[in-house]
């Protein structure tokens, strides 16, 4: 039986349909959560997408957390599922705890648009297992609050801990240890800049987002 991925709806996503394609062309099913449903309707995995939650007013993430959806994916995470929040998405996890730190301004002040190259600095999460540790992957960003921050002492635990998932080879944002994604003390819960729903194909300029979509689908199999 084949998978099946939620990808939340909120007012201003804009990345639900990338998402959802490429979950259904890795030979899952990917099926839309709306903001407005307190529920994750039974699915074996949630994708929180890129975007601009509620127009990221007062700061990206910060109303989208407050949606009904939230309570139930808060629950879904703290029960073992794999939740995983791309760009805007990782925004929204950590507005709602599920994950440490806040994404800033990037250095600069500029909105970044291109495509980086990251590191695989732990294969313990539900987006990185299929990978190889050490692994170098060309994903695309998209963004203008990308810079991920946090207190040293989180930073130590992040480190200590081996949660920080992804790093850049070329930091682009000014994100602390060059971080591009980090998973939470379960490793069931992965927020990270990069789109890898973007990168699942060498028509679209590559494919090394497939091996952790396929990492995310593995771990959704597992409650299957």
């Amino acid at each position: 039986m084949a998978p099946r991925i939620g990808v939340v709806l909120f007012p201003g996503s804009n990345c639900e349909f990338d998402s959802l394609e490429a979950v259904r062309a890795l030979g899952g099913e990917g099926e839309i959560l709306w903001h407005g449903d307190a529920t994750t309707n039974g699915v074996d995995a949630v994708i929180v997408p890129g975007g601009f939650a509620h127009g990221d007013y007062l700061r990206p993430g910060a109303i989208a957390r407050f949606s009904p959806v939230m309570s139930a994916v808060t629950e879904f995470a703290r029960s073992g599922g794999p939740v995983v929040g791309i760009c805007n998405g990782f925004q929204v996890l950590t507005e709602a705890g599920l994950l440490p730190g806040a994404l800033q301004k990037n250095a600069g002040l500029k909105f970044v648009c291109t495509t980086v190259e990251l590191r695989v600095d732990s294969t313990n999460s539900a987006l990185t297992s299929e990978a190889n540790l050490g692994d170098v992957l060309r994903v695309p960003i998209n963004h203008f609050e990308g810079n991920y921050t946090c207190s040293a002492e989180t930073l130590a635990s992040l480190q200590a801990n081996d949660q920080i998932v992804l790093r850049y080879v070329d930091n682009p944002n000014g994100s602390v240890d060059d971080i591009a994604g980090i998973c939470n003390e379960g490793r069931n819960v992965v927020g990270l800049m990069p789109h890898p729903e973007r990168a699942i194909s060498d028509l679209l300029g590559s494919a090394d987002g497939v091996v952790l979509l396929r990492s995310l689908l593995a771990s959704a199999s597992v409650s299957v």
